[in-house]
């Protein structure tokens, strides 16, 4: 459902009922754009492209803690930032892992076993 637990007044023992007064909690939307980025680093991770939305996302996923740490309960939304990171951060191991085999395909394909054979124009 959500982060929330509202509370009514027939609520469990040993918990204040909710005060009608007070403001009802609202998904935090810096927790959102993260994890939308998050998943977005993953999902182009590989072509490289993720490193752009996993940085913002993890930008914005410190940027969302630090508001739900202030929002003291009244902002939820803190499983989305944790998943928000964990794709950021797999992003940009997909993207490592892609420009290290690209680079590991082009020694390999640069290199040649053997004599060099020279063109007979060359001393």
């Amino acid at each position: 459902m959500g982060d929330a637990v509202f509370l009514s007044a027939g609520g469990p023992a040993g918990l204040a009922a909710r005060d009608p007064a007070d403001p009802d909690p609202v998904a935090d939307t810096k927790a959102t754009a993260a994890f939308g980025l998050g998943l977005l680093a993953a999902v182009t991770g590989l072509a490289v492209g993720g490193i752009v939305p996993a940085t913002v996302a993890l930008a914005l996923a410190r940027q969302a803690r630090a508001e739900l740490r202030t929002g003291e309960g009244w902002r939820t939304g803190a499983g989305r930032v944790r998943w928000a990171e964990r794709l950021a951060w797999l992003g940009i191991a997909l993207a490592g892992a892609s420009l290290l085999a690209l680079v590991v395909f082009l020694f390999l394909r640069g290199v040649r076993f053997g004599p060099q054979d020279f063109p007979p124009t060359v001393d």
